[in-house]
């Protein structure tokens, strides 16, 4: 079984994804991290050095890989993953794998990335929590009907991240 999580970055995607591993053993794997290793490069060198372009395709082969793979496992997916290519498509289509829309609202999603900005190269630029939110919105406004097709929805706001775990659980079980 592959259990895919997606959502906006600071969702929780792999917070909740290394915590199912330990309910289930599987590995864990972050799409993200993944692609990483193969290409030998970050995330935000291979958008500045070949483009969103190259990087999306990369995205759709290396998902592909990891679909193929027979391994049980639990896929955490970049932000955008679903909306390009045929992703959702290519998840929606595996039989063994299962996927969770973790949905957090602009506002939690907002908190969280202020404090962790510096990290995340598509909001460090980002210099106020208003245009913070504005641009979370207009993301999640666009993203919200690939997102919406998971095979779970799960709200996470308010929610300790061990209740999203056995909320997870429970629907798989």
């Amino acid at each position: 079984m592959k259990i895919i999580l997606l959502g906006y970055m600071a969702s929780g995607k792999s917070t909740i994804g290394r915590l199912l591993v330990k309910i289930f053993g599987y590995k864990f794997i972050d799409l993200d991290s993944f692609i990483e290793k193969k290409e030998e490069k970050s995330i935000s060198d291979i958008f500045k050095d070949k483009g969103e372009v190259y990087f999306r395709k990369v995205e759709n082969l290396y998902l592909k890989k990891l679909l193929a793979n027979q391994e049980n496992c639990i896929i955490s997916l970049g932000g955008g993953t679903p909306c390009y290519a045929n992703n959702m498509q290519l998840i929606k289509e595996d039989r063994n794998a299962i996927s969770f829309f973790l949905k957090t609202s602009v506002k939690e999603i907002v908190n969280r990335l202020i404090i962790e900005k510096d990290e995340r190269p598509l909001v460090s630029g980002i210099d106020s929590k208003d245009s913070m939110t504005e641009f979370v919105a207009k993301h999640l406004f666009e993203r919200n009907p690939f997102y919406s097709k998971a095979d779970y929805v799960l709200n996470t706001d308010g929610k300790a991240k061990e209740k999203i775990v056995e909320e997870i659980v429970f629907k798989l079980f």
